[in-house]
């Protein structure tokens, strides 16, 4: 009776901690998605590279992270890293603009130019797949919702590892992982 009970209270965590949605994606690079000029991006186009993906916002105390991000991008773009911002305004209403909008404030005030996704939702029922898949394969301090922007997931290039840093981490925080991923065969 214990172990039913148990078992019980576990998958209902389970299926509540991904909004009641399982990814059935096998890596990210089964996954796309939309950039802000409503282009399909398959995942496949990065596969074998590590993937940083991170859920941005525009009016969020995190949001200087862009310039990090951007510093990321431009140091090892080149050697196969691949940053994708996908706003979000699922956490006190911080990114209201349009996609256009949401390009514009990143190019002028952070000079960001790594992909962009239209605005996508992180948690809920409407959950980008992309960040179902990367929270089932990561979990955060407090389970695996995603609980603020800037939240960052770095893919190994299987497509299958993640690892999750919390919004307060900072990009330069992540250079050491991605060089170790980098440095794989």
């Amino acid at each position: 009776m214990i172990y039913e009970a148990w078992w019980t209270w576990f998958a209902r965590t389970l299926i509540l901690s991904n909004n009641g949605f399982m990814s059935n994606a096998e890596s990210i690079y089964d996954l796309d998605f939309v950039n802000n000029h409503g282009e399909t991006v398959k995942m496949a186009d990065f596969a074998g590279r590590p993937v940083l993906v991170v859920n941005t916002a525009s009016k969020c105390g995190f949001t200087p992270q862009y310039d990090g991000l951007q510093k990321l991008h431009e140091e090892f773009a080149d050697q196969g890293l691949v940053v994708l911002g996908f706003p979000c305004d699922q956490f006190a209403h911080q990114e209201p603009g349009s996609d256009a909008d949401i390009e514009q404030f990143c190019q002028i005030n952070h000079g960001v130019t790594f992909p962009l996704s239209t605005k996508i939702d992180v948690n809920g029922k409407k959950t980008h797949p992309i960040f179902t898949f990367l929270k089932e394969h990561s979990s955060g301090l407090l389970g695996s919702s995603v609980k603020w922007n800037f939240t960052k997931f770095l893919v190994a290039p299987d497509g299958k590892t993640v690892k999750r840093y919390a919004p307060k981490t900072a990009p330069s925080a992540i250079a050491g992982d991605v060089q170790e991923l980098l440095a794989q065969p």
